[in-house]
Order: structure tokens, then sequence, then C-alpha cells
């Protein structure tokens, strides 16, 4: 049996790049029966950008509820939240003694704030903390703990679990085999999402899309996203954003008459519209749910703890393997 794990962090509110990206595909693996599931909501990670007390509760309810109105079934995978699992933190500072600084600096979190600083002429560490220049050995720390076996991410983020496989090769080296190295999966479809300037679809570009917005808001989103100045009757490139993101939402032969259109010259203001059609037609099952768990936090409570139950027990074995490597009763 396979463990799958993977994690989102509550920086905001949900939107279809993280659907598509890390949603969707870690839930299709809870259907194969020879996988065993733990998806969790890395909070802890959040503190890198989070800016009150009140973000960190409303967006962990937001991809707690998120996941559950995508289709997770709690009773078939260990899902938790990172702060709930204090075997994470001690394992943290384990592996933090076996890491090299150089493959820190390497870090491509880390390597983008140093350009941007030497770009701007200041310090190369300015508004750098110890929190984001360690933010991959937590993620290590995250994967490692439950000898995860598959790891899918995004794109971007597959640097992270290299960085993991990394640091339990320097334990095992120092310390003699104890932990797991894990192996990336990146849904090739998906593995980079683009948002509605074109770019990566990303928060930080202000480019989402919202996932669980009113009707009248993702009708907003789409008639945002940036067009060339071919006019109707022009044939259209299906390699632009509106094709790309009308084929995540439809099947594949409504997606192939969509591209038909598209190149026997449909106007952009038509195909936007067929775009908010069906990403709504998709969506509307998945918003009711979310807004039920919403309005019944308790419930998503209950969920999160009992996950964090079975998540500990695992934990504890690992930890205590750790510790008799080390040498720590």
């Amino acid at each position: 049996m396979k463990r799958v794990l993977t994690g989102i962090k509550p920086t905001g509110h949900s939107h279809i790049g993280n659907y598509f990206g890390a949603i969707k595909p870690a839930i299709e693996f809870t259907q194969n029966q020879d996988n065993q599931c733990f998806y969790f909501i890395a909070d802890y990670h959040a503190l890198t950008t989070l800016e009150n007390k009140q973000q960190m509760i409303d967006y962990t309810y937001d991809i707690a509820c998120t996941w559950l109105a995508c289709g997770l079934d709690a009773d078939k995978v260990v899902f938790y939240k990172q702060s709930d699992i204090p075997e994470t933190f001690e394992l943290n500072w384990i592996l933090c003694n076996v890491t090299p600084k150089g493959l820190m600096n390497r870090a491509h979190a880390y390597k983008a704030c140093v350009e941007k600083n030497q770009e701007a002429g200041v310090d190369k560490d300015f508004g750098v903390n110890m929190g984001l220049y360690n933010y991959p050995i937590l993620m290590a720390a995250d994967i490692i703990l439950f000898d995860s076996d598959i790891v899918p991410v995004g794109l971007d983020q597959k640097q992270h679990v290299e960085i993991a496989r990394d640091i339990a090769d320097y334990f095992n080296r120092k310390f003699g085999k104890t932990l797991k190295l894990p192996d990336v999966y990146i849904q090739p479809e998906t593995a980079t999402l683009v948002g509605l300037d074109g770019r990566k679809m990303s928060k930080s570009y202000g480019n989402t899309i919202g996932l669980f917005t009113t009707e009248e808001q993702l009708r907003k989103s789409i008639n945002r996203i940036v067009t060339d100045s071919r006019m109707p009757g022009e044939p259209k490139d299906l390699n632009c954003t509106l094709f790309k993101l009308y084929s995540l939402f439809a099947g594949k032969e409504k997606s192939k008459l969509f591209g038909q259109q598209l190149q026997e010259g449909l106007g952009w203001g038509e195909a936007k519209k067929q775009l908010f059609e069906v990403a709504n037609e998709y969506i509307k099952p998945m918003r009711e749910k979310y807004f039920y768990y919403q309005n019944h936090r308790d419930e998503v409570d209950k969920i999160l703890a009992d996950g964090a139950a079975k998540a500990r027990a695992i934990a504890q074995k690992t930890i205590q393997r750790v510790r008799k490597s080390i040498g720590v009763k």
C-alpha cells in the first residue's frame, strides 16, 4: 500500500488553481484502494504571510470546507490540521540539525527574496524571517513524518519534495536508515495553471478565479480574462487562456467543440459567456456543500479532530523510531 500525502496552506480563499492543481488529483488518489491518503491543512506554514489571528481562523475553515465540498471522504483518508500534530515540530527541529545551510540557500522562495532585494539595492536578507528561510525543512517534516511514498504537488512545489528527499537522505547517512525518501507526483495537464492574465495562477499575482464566489463574482472574474485583439470572425489561438480554462471544466468532446468554434472565429465575449456557463455548472454542486460546512463548523471541527487522532497514532511511531536512531529515550 502506497502512502499519499499533500497539504494546502490557508493563506486566502480557495481558487480554481487549488482545486485542479492539488485537491482534485489528491481526491482521485483516494479512489485507488491501494493508496492510504494523508491530507492536511498547513496552518503553521501560513504564519509566514498571514496578517492576524482572524485570517488564520477564516482561511483554515475555508480550506477545510473546500476539501469536504470537493468530495473528500473523511472516512477514507487521514484529514487533519498540521497544528494538531506536535510530532511534526519535534521532527522539524531534529531535521534542522542535519540540513546544510547551502540547501536552504537554494530554495526558490528564499532565492526570489534575495534577488528582489539585490535589485532594490538593499541587504539581501531584508524582510526575510527564519520561518520563510526554514520553510522547506518544516515541509520536509510534514512529508517524512508519515513515511510518505507519493506527494502530489504543483510544479512550483516540486523542489520542496526534492529537498525533503535530500534531508531524509542526510539523516539516514548520519544515523542509519530510518526515514523513507518520498517521490513527487505532478499531474501533467495541471502542472502550471494559468490565471486571468495568462501567467501562472497565484494569489500573489492577483489573477485567480475564486472557487466558491457567487455566480456574479465568477462571471466578473471570467470577464476579466486577458485576450488578444482578434475580432469576431477571426480565428483564435487554442493556446489562449480561455481555452485552457474551458478544458479544465469540460470533457474532451465539449472542449473539442469549443476549440472548433474559437478557430472558426467565435468572439471573445461569447467565448467568455460559454466558459462561465460550463464553469458555473461544474462548481455549483460543490458551492452548495461548501456553504453547508461553513454554516456547520462544529462538524468540520469533529472531522479534523478525528483525523488528528489517527494521524498522531502514526506520527508517534515515527518519532519513537527517530528518537531511537539519534539516541534519545
